[in-house]
């Protein structure tokens, strides 16, 4: 039985310009311990289990990101479903090494995200525990067209949340069959790269592939867990808007207030809700800068919200948007010391909300 149920995610990895910077950033930041790979990455450990993986970036050029990979039994068939429901692939399925076969795509909106088909390596051996991987979710301007391409591509059915992350669908939406997902970069960012890309090495979208021939690979069980539902953007004290808000701007978008805030997935087959959901979807409004491109945002569970914030700003990072409680906890939206954005969440312990 395979460790990943089909669409779930299965792997995370980031592309920096200082690989070692990064270990030292995350490694302090996480407590991740690291082993080098046969190239220029490092798989990132905690407590001896597969968590991400660092890779150094071999082209200036691309996006300092975090990346997603959603998992599929059969990649070619995923990336035929894509092109059909109006995707964009970046690059075909190939294999690595014996690890398993990589692929990456675009959404409608220009998110990009991967593909890994286990050979191998399954995914990461540690998620939903502290400092380890427990939500994504795609922010996007095109929200019609993006929920109807994952319903179909990778059969999520959504769960719809307003701005209080109250739950305004009377059931789940979307049928689609299949699987995937990756990267938290546009996908005009990928379209100039001409080389297939290997995991492990830069790539078009600005991550790494899952696999890798001894490491930036993929390994074991995942389950879905109850996300943020970190519903809109909002402005923050300096007047800018910020990803990962949970409360909307005043200026949001008509898009935005006349459809579903925030849309939870949760795989073909299972009961759509927070119980089963693996990520979401969220809208960007005109609160923020028309340049920024659709993109999945990548969220790692932690005891402390507060304190994480802290020590990431302590050790060169910043504080993209201050903690804020969303129905499942206590969130942030980081920046490491490099540039590449990520969120922490502090989950709800036996029912109570996060001080």
């Amino acid at each position: 039985m395979a460790a990943f149920a089909r669409s779930a995610p299965c792997w995370v990895d980031v592309q920096l310009p200082d690989l070692e910077a990064g270990k030292r950033f995350y490694g302090e930041l996480f407590g991740w311990t690291f082993r080098p790979g046969e190239g220029p990455y490092a798989d990132a450990f905690s407590g001896g289990r597969l968590v991400a993986a660092l890779v150094a970036k071999q082209d200036g050029r691309m996006p300092t990101a975090w990346g997603i990979y959603f998992a599929t039994d059969d990649a070619a068939a995923s990336v035929a479903r894509i092109r059909e429901a109006g995707g964009t692939v970046i690059t075909d399925p190939v294999w690595v090494g014996r690890a398993g076969v990589v692929a990456q795509a675009a959404d409608p909106g220009g998110a990009v995200f991967g593909l890994w088909q286990a050979g191998e390596r399954e995914g990461f051996e540690k998620q939903n525990e502290p400092v380890s991987f427990c939500w994504t979710e795609v922010h996007t301007r095109q929200r019609d067209r993006v929920d109807a391409f994952y319903e179909e591509v990778f059969g999520f059915q959504g769960t719809d949340l307003g701005a209080s992350g109250a739950d305004v669908s009377d059931s789940g939406t979307g049928s689609g069959t299949s699987d995937s997902g990756d990267s938290g970069s546009d996908a005009s960012d990928a379209s100039d790269a001409s080389d297939a890309d290997v995991p492990g090495t830069s790539d078009a979208s600005g991550t790494s592939g899952a696999g890798g021939s001894g490491s930036a690979e993929p390994g074991a069980t995942g389950s879905g867990t109850a996300g943020p539902g970190s519903a809109e953007p909002r402005t923050t004290e300096r007047g800018s808007a910020e990803p990962g808000s949970a409360e909307p701007d005043a200026t949001e978008h008509d898009a935005a207030a006349s459809g579903p805030d925030f849309r939870m997935w949760s795989p073909a087959g299972t009961e759509p809700g927070p119980d089963t959901a693996i990520g979401g979807r969220s809208v960007i409004t005109d609160a923020f800068p028309a340049e920024l491109p659709s993109y999945f945002l990548v969220c790692f569970a932690v005891e402390d919200c507060n304190s994480t914030a802290g020590h990431a700003v302590r050790l060169g990072g910043r504080i993209t948007e201050p903690p804020f409680d969303v129905p499942y906890g206590r969130m942030a939206v980081l920046q490491d010391d490099q540039g590449a954005v990520f969120a922490v969440l502090q989950p709800v312990v036996s029912g109570k909300r996060t001080e």
